[in-house]
């Protein structure tokens, strides 16, 4: 790149560090862990390179890397998710050389990626598996010297753990996703806020009445289809799991085929993690001013070349909303180009839910620089512990108490001799 860093303008960093001054309110958890890395220094001298959104709360966890004592990298995990202010304000005031600038091209994207695998990691920290997919088909030779990997999302562990099926994973990770304070929290509450909140900054529509239609119900549809219909939508849940199918009917959702569901609907939102879960039959049936979004991690949701070859003309009547005009003259609006609305056109999740997830990747990288040589090749789960220690200062730091087993109760509990 020609420089230690690249990023859209420099001076846009005091802003970017009252932002990120703001963020750290809401992150009592990761302030508390990175009062203890600063005092223990357990990540000394470990060469780290992040693959992340590049949102305020980004910044908080790499400064508390960087006082854990890592040397660290930080590139953009999205070509839309990047924040360019906090960007210049991790280069200019805590001297982390950051390579993301928000509507990247995808040219430029790689170039980033390859820049934070440039810096030698000895762990990578991922949100999608990006660094992982480019050590294992560019730089093999990192991986000898490499403690492993931390990974923040569900697309990114099923990617993992399709490496790990395919026998070329050569090095431990961790799937922070899988924790519980990461993944009944940040995919849940952070993914079912943010996402409406993009919706609305994009549109402006109001929900109350319309028919919104959620494809999938993993935690993170879950959030998004409760906090629709706190707003007022009718919502239609779509699943290929009979077991989650279940569950949303008997939360009280509607269930049906996509295709049938894209006939009535007039918002539809994706959140799977896997391919065209939109496609060209789905498009076929909409109603004209149908408002498309995807909150899964890669645009492949929403088969956008489907889209366009329905299409006759594309303008874009809003800031982050292309409208597809089709050959019979209905219109389809699909929103941030079909990437991670809740970052393309707003700011990422809320504060106090990415303090749990990213206390969870400060943790996980110091699991894995004290379990080095240790850990076998694949995906691992934090343990359990770790997971109950954040949830009990987050549970602290809101001023909540819970109950304690008494002596006799845990007896109790350890014992099969009392009963009736």
């Amino acid at each position: 790149m020609g420089n230690s860093y690249d990023v859209k303008d420099i001076n846009l960093a005091e802003q970017g560090r009252k932002r990120m001054e703001w963020a750290e309110q809401e992150m009592p958890v990761l302030r508390l862990v990175r009062e203890r890395f600063a005092q223990e220094r357990p990540l000394e001298g470990v060469r780290l390179s992040a693959c992340l959104h590049v949102t305020t709360e980004t910044g908080n966890l790499m400064r508390t890397l960087a006082a854990g004592g890592a040397d660290v990298v930080l590139c953009a995990s999205n070509p839309l998710s990047t924040q360019d202010d906090l960007a210049a304000a991790l280069v200019a005031y805590d001297e982390i050389p950051v390579y993301a600038i928000k509507g990247e091209s995808n040219e430029v994207y790689y170039q980033h990626i390859d820049a934070a695998l440039n810096h030698n990691p000895q762990i990578t920290m991922d949100d999608g598996a990006d660094l992982v997919s480019g050590v294992l088909k560019q730089r093999t030779d990192l991986i000898s010297s490499m403690y492993g990997s931390t990974e923040e999302t569900t697309t990114g562990v099923i990617r993992l753990r399709a490496m790990a099926a395919d026998g070329v994973l050569n090095f431990p990770v961790i799937a922070v996703n899988d924790s519980d304070t990461k993944h009944l929290f940040d995919n849940r509450y952070g993914t079912g806020q943010s996402t409406i909140d993009g919706i609305i900054r994009a549109t402006n529509i109001l929900l109350a009445g319309k028919t919104f239609v959620v494809g999938g119900y993993g935690f993170c549809s879950r959030g998004i289809a409760e906090r629709a219909r706190g707003l007022g939508a009718n919502v239609i849940v779509t699943e290929i799991d009979p077991v989650r199918a279940l569950e949303a009917a008997m939360d009280g959702y509607r269930i049906m085929p996509m295709v049938e569901a894209a006939a009535i609907a007039d918002f539809v939102v994706t959140a799977t993690g896997d391919k065209h879960v939109l496609d060209g039959a789905d498009f076929a049936v909409m109603k004209d001013g149908c408002v498309v979004a995807n909150s899964g991690h890669f645009n492949v949701e929403i088969d956008i070349p489907a889209l366009e070859s329905l299409s006759v003309e594309k303008r874009q009547p809003r800031t982050f909303v292309d409208q597809y005009i089709l050959k019979d003259g209905r219109k389809i609006n699909l929103l941030g180009e079909g990437r991670l609305v809740n970052l393309a056109s707003a700011e990422g999740h809320p504060s106090a839910v990415m303090d749990m997830s990213f206390a969870n990747q400060a943790l996980a990288s110091e699991f894995l620089v004290k379990n080095k040589g240790k850990l076998s090749d694949g995906v691992h789960a934090l343990p359990r512990a770790l997971d109950r220690e954040i949830a009990a200062l987050k549970l602290k730091a809101m001023g909540m108490n819970i109950d304690v087993l008494t002596p006799e109760q845990e007896s109790y509990l350890n014992s099969w001799q009392e009963g009736t």
